[in-house]
């Protein structure tokens, strides 16, 4: 598995205009293929009138699944170059749509591969994006007279707490780094007091 991977923010759109065309960037986090095709059917919907609609998405941490179609401009200048981006951003579990109204100009095959592709970057870092960053998943099962205070230790040292589920003892669940399971035992060790019971899980991944 990739220990990390980027993916966008926040859905958003951001615009440009290249030799009076319309170049309008739509972004958007995509967990699974369906999501991403329901985002493109979207913003088409909401473009009828576009000369082209052309798209781009990967899918994966290791970027398994990358789809990208030129919807009607010449071969190669538009849903590639819009997935290239994707992929030297290393961005993951994201989805580009790239509208376009021609404005009358024609830009060549160069300069449409410059417009698709630029499009897509700006709009990267007018949105931004954030790094997501390979856990093991653990549950730790402790008393009610410590779970507080051992809460707000994980919390305070900047450890991913995901639950917390209050029955005859207290169990929270965490995401921790591969690395650094020893040396978190032996901090929950001191934290509880040699009390607390550590269960590992499967893995995920989180936001840093």
């Amino acid at each position: 598995m990739q220990e990390q991977y980027r993916t966008i923010a926040r859905e958003g759109v951001h615009e440009t205009e290249i030799n009076k065309s319309r170049f309008i960037c739509s972004l958007a986090p995509a967990a699974t293929e369906q999501e991403a095709q329901d985002f493109i059917r979207r913003v088409r919907a909401e473009h009828p009138s576009a000369s082209h609609n052309c798209f781009a998405y990967v899918i994966g941490a290791d970027a398994g699944l990358q789809k990208a179609s030129d919807d009607g401009e010449p071969g190669g200048t538009a849903g590639v170059p819009m997935l290239q981006m994707l992929m030297r951003r290393d961005v993951r579990y994201a989805v580009a749509v790239v509208t376009r109204y021609f404005g009358g100009v024609k830009l060549g095959a160069g300069g449409l591969i410059r417009a698709y592709g630029g499009a897509v970057g700006e709009a990267l870092d007018a949105l931004g994006t954030e790094t997501r960053r390979r856990y093991r998943l653990a549950t730790i099962t402790v008393d009610h007279q410590r779970a507080g205070r051992l809460e707000n230790d994980l919390r305070a040292t900047g450890r991913a707490v995901r639950e917390v589920r209050y029955a005859a003892a207290v169990t929270i669940e965490v995401g921790l780094p591969e690395a650094e399971l020893n040396a978190f035992r032996g901090w929950l060790a001191d934290a509880s007091a040699g009390t607390a019971l550590l269960e590992l899980g499967g893995e995920t991944y989180g936001t840093l």
